[in-house]
């Protein structure tokens, strides 16, 4: 075929998703051959590079009460937004999809208000898989009926990453291997499934091509991942907002993912109850979040030996124990907005460079600190009840050179 001939193939195409769109207050039958003919001249190669966006706005007052088709809300070259997909519109969803092929332009799909049956789901997300769509956003999911198995192929993908947020279950009795075991055994790089009230994730059946894992504010706790050993390429793990307890039982959670760089363990319900339980993390996690947990002064006995990025603000620490293990590679520190009563000693972080001790309760800094934190360039103290000493002058005379603050 000719290159004018798919420009027409082309402009064709954007012509009846505009007529999806502004004509939806026309009859049914207008509707049906519309979309007949986007079905049957879809180009294979995407669209054409002279039609750069097709942004389509559009409200309620437009759509016909026997209507029910999806809402456009962006189309361009590369991206396809819709809105509004349902059970009575799927089939004719996945026709759409299917004809963007691998090696086509299209490469970023958005589906938002998605409310249907779990097959017709799968049907989507399998014809996805075998597009040319390598990012795919679903938001404000709704599952209506029960979830059964199903046999996904996950063969000859385009995919990349999938990012899924605010999906509603309404099946409450339903096998969780079930609906895990799609997600988790998905050959992609990156996965997103946040405010979502998940309670579990299988462990991948594989070795996992996971390089990024987001499951923000869901409900998780201490089960996931445990003797998981397939996770062997993932990088980040984003586990923020959940209900995490035991600090120990997440540092074994880690031990057997050999690339783990990122781990954010923020505002979950983590503890440490000392001496006698022992950690076990991956070694070459270098980053790590522990911020906004009920963690003590026992923190610094479970801590990854090689991190170099220690985010602990918004806990319960006094102060930091002398004689601990040494974190030879931290280089920055965060004790912000806890219960310090001293400024920590650099004893156990001879790499330290920035220090975060704001909003604590110290009042006068030790002077031990200025000889056992030589490295310390940036140190951010301020909102503390500092009161007038020697050692306050000398403190505040560091501060300025390092341009911390007080």
């Amino acid at each position: 075929m000719t290159e004018n001939m798919k420009s027409l193939r082309n402009f064709f195409l954007y012509k009846c998703l505009f007529a999806l769109t502004f004509w939806n207050h026309v009859s049914p039958s207008v509707e049906n051959e519309l979309f007949t003919s986007v079905s049957n001249d879809f180009p294979e190669d995407g669209s054409d590079k002279k039609i750069n966006s097709l942004t389509l706005p559009y409200t309620n007052r437009y759509r016909s009460k026997a209507n029910f088709d999806w809402i456009v809300i962006q189309n361009t070259t590369e991206s396809l937004s819709l809105s509004e997909i349902t059970n009575g519109n799927v089939k004719k969803l996945v026709s759409l999809l299917s004809n963007f092929r691998p090696g086509s332009r299209l490469q970023n799909l958005t589906l938002t208000n998605v409310s249907v049956d779990w097959n017709a789901l799968m049907e989507i997300f399998q014809t996805v898989w075998h597009s040319s769509i390598e990012y795919f956003n679903i938001n404000s999911v709704t599952q209506l009926s029960v979830i059964k198995g199903y046999d996904f192929n996950y063969s000859g993908t385009s995919m990349k990453a999938l990012t899924m947020k605010k999906v509603l279950i309404t099946d409450l009795y339903f096998s969780q291997d079930d609906l895990y075991k799609i997600f988790a055994d998905m050959n992609i790089a990156a996965l997103t499934i946040a405010e979502s009230e998940m309670i579990h994730m299988l462990c991948p059946s594989a070795n996992s091509s996971f390089i990024y894992l987001n499951f923000l504010k869901n409900d998780l706790t201490d089960l996931l991942f445990q003797k998981c050993d397939k996770l062997i390429q993932l990088e980040t793990l984003i586990l923020q907002r959940n209900k995490f307890e035991s600090l120990s039982k997440v540092s074994f959670m880690t031990s057997r993912m050999k690339s783990l760089k990122y781990l954010d363990m923020s505002s979950n319900l983590l503890h440490h109850d000392g001496a006698d339980v022992q950690c076990q993390w991956a070694e070459s996690l270098t980053e790590l979040d522990l911020s906004s947990n009920q963690l003590t002064d026992a923190v610094f006995e479970c801590l990854p030996a090689n991190t170099q990025k220690l985010n602990l603000q918004n806990n319960q620490i006094t102060s930091v124990p002398k004689g601990m293990a040494e974190l030879k590679s931290l280089t920055e520190l965060n004790l912000a907005s806890n219960r310090l009563a001293d400024l920590p000693g650099c004893s156990g972080f001879m790499s330290l460079e920035f220090l975060n001790i704001e909003m604590n309760s110290i009042l006068t800094p030790s002077a031990d600190f200025f000889q056992s934190c030589p490295r310390v360039r940036e140190l951010q103290a301020g909102h503390n009840p500092f009161k007038c000493s020697c050692e306050l002058q000398d403190f505040i005379r560091l501060e300025r050179r390092s341009g911390g603050k007080l």
